[in-house]
């Protein structure tokens, strides 16, 4: 029997059958070193062609068959047979991982795995979530072969996820989700140690948008207001009185915030301008009043800039919307994990403000996202996500594919 196979050393829980597919030492050594390769070499979104050459190149060594996306980057690959079940055919699970890194200098030092490109490094971890994916495949490829995978799993490795609104409208329109029942991800998170997963039902991130605003008018001067449209005041009342109007049209707990971080009006002290711009985010928690908010923010700042005269044009860009975690395959995932390492290995987690572009597969097939510990386990340092020095402890790649290996094969045995 082949090491990839070897039954799993902890107790099945009530119910299920023992878990093959443990990680043999070799193989979590190569993904060690596939990751700080992927590590030294970060490409941005739409331009990771090394690092799809990389993946396609370890898949193909598999046996497997990858598929690129038309787009030249990130590609998805199919493992195992389709299945006939009570039901007909059953539909594949899709484990997903985002491949693009960040435009943002490495500033770790100490390490022979710092970015070799300047200005770009994989800050997110996405280095981490695919060699996870692909780690995963290897193994799944293995227990396929050996006639132990009761269900059909896609790999998709996406790219772009750090551009909005995200890559994954661009594999969702190459037809990535065709035939897939449910998908399933994870994200580093450094404030979870390494090999343990941050788990919560419902929303685990937030919907974020960015919003611009030009207002127009007259102008004039400072001692003849009332022959112009007072433009500095009527963009201080969008300013000020947009937010809490917006506030007040939702339930409050949906968290719908329009926050401002940049305005600019005027040149003399003495003359009224005759245009202004403000630019801000807009946040929500809830994936409802998400859909509604475009309505709500233009409704509001017509309503504020009419009061005052002024003319408004509004440039609202759609971002993402926030994950919704479905709680069946947050129970999978709980359950996985629970059977690899035991439940203590599953932790409560709180919902994120930052967006994830994830959420547009949700909006097709149910899934769920798990947060990925791989903080080193008594580490006080702060290495925050989107911050030159992250780094992780590396214990968390085989975490991570013990988890969607235990996953794939749960999901199939109760399918």
């Amino acid at each position: 029997m082949s090491q990839l196979i070897c039954e799993s050393e902890e107790a099945a829980l009530p119910g299920m059958v023992p878990l093959p597919g443990t990680l043999p030492e070799s193989l979590r050594l190569e993904l060690i070193a596939f990751r700080r390769d992927l590590h030294m070499h970060p490409e941005l979104g739409n331009q990771e062609f090394r690092t799809t050459a990389a993946i396609k190149a370890r898949l193909e060594k598999a046996g497997l068959a990858p598929r690129v996306l038309p787009t030249g980057t990130g590609l998805i690959c199919d493992i195992g047979t389709a299945r006939t079940g009570a039901d007909g055919v059953r539909p594949l699970l899709a484990l997903r991982a985002d491949i693009d890194a960040l435009p943002i200098p490495d500033t770790k030092a100490g390490v022979p795995y710092r970015s070799t490109v300047p200005d770009r490094a994989h800050a997110c971890g996405h280095d981490v979530h695919t060699t996870v994916v692909l780690g995963a495949g290897l193994v799944l490829a293995e227990l396929d072969r050996a006639g132990l995978l009761p269900q059909p799993v896609r790999l998709i490795f996406q790219p772009a996820e750090e551009m909005m609104p995200g890559g994954a409208l661009g594999v969702i329109e190459a037809g990535g989700l065709d035939g897939v029942g449910k998908i399933i991800a994870v994200h580093c998170d450094p404030k979870v140690d390494a090999g343990r997963i941050g788990l919560r039902t419902g929303p685990i991130t937030s919907a974020c948008d960015r919003l611009e605003v030009f207002l127009d008018g007259p102008g004039g001067h400072t001692a003849r207001p009332h022959l112009t449209t007072d433009l500095v005041t009527a963009v201080a009342r969008v300013a000020t009185d947009v937010p809490a109007l917006v506030a007040r049209r939702v339930d409050a707990r949906a968290g719908l915030a329009v926050t401002w971080g940049r305005i600019e009006s005027g040149h003399a002290c003495n003359v009224i301008p005759q245009r202004a711009v403000l630019a801000g985010t807009v946040r929500c928690l809830d994936l409802d009043a998400w859909h509604e908010a475009p309505d709500l923010v233009h409704a509001a700042i017509d309503e504020i800039a009419t009061l005052h005269g002024a003319k408004s044009e509004i440039n609202y860009v759609r971002g993402v919307p926030p994950v919704v975690n479905e709680h069946s395959v947050t129970e999978l995932l709980t359950d996985a994990m629970a059977a690899r390492r035991g439940l203590h290995a599953v932790e409560d987690t709180e919902q994120s403000l930052g967006g994830e572009d994830f959420s547009w597969y949700l909006e097709q097939v149910p899934g769920a996202m798990a947060r990925l510990g791989v903080r080193t386990p008594g580490d006080t340092a702060r290495r925050d996500l989107h911050r030159g020095d992250f780094d992780v402890d590396e214990a968390a790649i085989e975490a991570g594919v013990e988890l969607f290996t235990a996953a794939a094969l749960l999901d199939g045995h109760r399918s």
